[in-house]
């Protein structure tokens, strides 16, 4: 009967054995890394970010004349009679009438009422705000790739305290079956320790198929093989508070939202500039170099003709009104402009109480933390001496269960306190617009 309690557990290690081969060491830095390279998200907001650039260029701007290059041929087969002031009259039959032209011609707008000023100060705004946008992606995927990556650190402490906890009750089976043999203690110690070292054996296999899947989620993020195995860096470290209080006093000028809802204020300022150059004049100059020749038959009074040359003028251009399509868009253009102004404020109010909640919930994780630090020297203390009393006889097999659990729960409470209170310090970062600025 003992053989089979003996195998009982070796069998059940070999079911949790970690997993084989080589596991790299993904550093914090090296995910950051990876992330802003291959995410696919961030990819998209960098081409967003491109496309956006190549809008704001001088070519996209309207301040380049436009060339255009124009050539013709015709050909003209008739039959013609042709009477002339003598009364003479001549007829052909097939007369035969050919024509060739070739130009250039150059167009430039001198002055268009300031739209294309305006709008090519808009387009440089657009930009702005791409980059923002970008800057804001970017951020959100960093907040999920640590919320993820401090997943896998959270999973891989548990596992560690997991197997402490399945080692004592592995012990206590060994120790239960010795006193059993020997009479010291009856058959219920031997069971009570098999059972827990089920228990115990399950709760670590779950725990590394957790760990599986959350790396897995891990390399979604990283955007590389899923079966890519690996270890995370588990030492985490706080903002110093002098620091944290000087992000905190310029959060609301840095904040992501208030920097795009400016660039919003600006964009529709532009717009309304642009809108209002419908009620000024537009002032053109155009030129041309266009080459011409005809041949043409007995009825025309010339053979054949060729010409050269050169042309230019200037053109003014007035709508002075357009049925009120200009005034109409102005009047939408303010509205629009007043309402991006409110929403700033709107934009305000939030981002204040935004930080506000977030500080005080890093305030209130922190302090968790580090009760839970407290927590677990007490239970570590009270299962070291329930162990001793175990030994002695003084306690039973199920009080000594007890405090065993209660080190294992003070210990993972602890592991998910730590990782709580960091990602709510790195919300607080994300607010005040310094996620990026540290290092983490």
């Amino acid at each position: 009967m003992r053989t089979t309690y003996i195998l009982l557990p070796i069998f059940l290690m070999v079911l949790i054995l970690p997993l084989q081969g080589q596991e790299e060491k993904l550093t914090k830095e090296e995910a950051v890394k990876l992330t802003l390279e291959n995410n696919f998200g961030i990819v998209i907001a960098k081409n967003n970010v491109k496309v956006a650039e190549n809008n704001k260029g001088v070519l996209n701007s309207g301040f380049l004349p436009s060339l255009t290059a124009n050539t013709g041929a015709s050909y003209d087969n008739n039959d013609q009679e042709a009477t002339f002031q003598d009364g003479s009259v001549r007829a052909i039959d097939g007369a035969e009438t050919t024509r060739y032209n070739a130009s250039l011609n150059l167009n430039y707008t001198l002055f268009d009422g300031l739209g294309r000023w305006y709008n090519y100060k808009r387009l440089k705004e657009e930009y702005n705000l791409s980059e923002l946008q970008a800057r804001e992606t970017i951020e959100t995927t960093m907040l999920q790739l640590f919320t993820v990556y401090f997943e896998v650190a959270r999973i891989t402490e548990n596992i560690g305290v997991l197997k402490d906890t399945y080692e004592n009750t592995e012990n206590r089976l060994k120790r239960a079956e010795y006193s059993f043999e020997y009479g010291q203690n009856n058959k219920l110690d031997v069971l009570n320790a098999q059972v827990d070292l089920v228990n115990d054996s399950i709760n670590l296999m779950n725990e590394r198929q957790a760990l599986m899947n959350t790396q897995r989620d891990l390399n979604v993020l990283l955007n590389r093989d899923l079966d890519v195995n690996f270890k995370v860096d588990t030492t985490i470290t706080f903002t110093n508070k002098i620091v944290l209080e000087e992000f905190l006093n310029e959060g609301e000028s840095n904040n992501i939202r208030m920097l795009q809802a400016e660039k919003n204020i600006m964009i529709n300022d532009y717009n309304l500039k642009a809108g209002k150059s419908v009620l000024l004049p537009t002032i053109g100059l155009t030129g041309s170099y266009g080459w011409n020749e005809g041949n043409f038959p007995a009825t025309n009074f010339l053979a054949s003709s060729a010409s050269t040359g050169f042309s230019a003028g200037v053109n003014l251009s007035w709508n002075l009104f357009n049925g009120g399509t200009g005034i109409t868009q102005i009047k939408n253009a303010k509205i629009l402009l007043d309402s991006q102004e409110t929403l700033q404020q709107q934009i305000k109010q939030e981002i204040l109480r935004d930080i506000a909640n977030s500080k005080g919930n890093y305030e209130n994780r922190l302090q968790i933390y580090r009760l839970q630090e407290q927590n677990v020297s007490t239970a570590v203390n009270n299962y070291e001496r329930s162990s001793e009393r175990y030994k002695l006889g003084q306690i039973t097999s199920v009080e000594l269960r007890q405090a065993q659990l209660n080190l294992l729960n003070a210990k993972t409470s602890k592991n998910l306190a730590k990782y709580n209170a960091k990602l709510a310090e790195l919300q607080l970062l994300q607010l005040t617009g310094q996620l990026l600025n540290i290092a983490l």
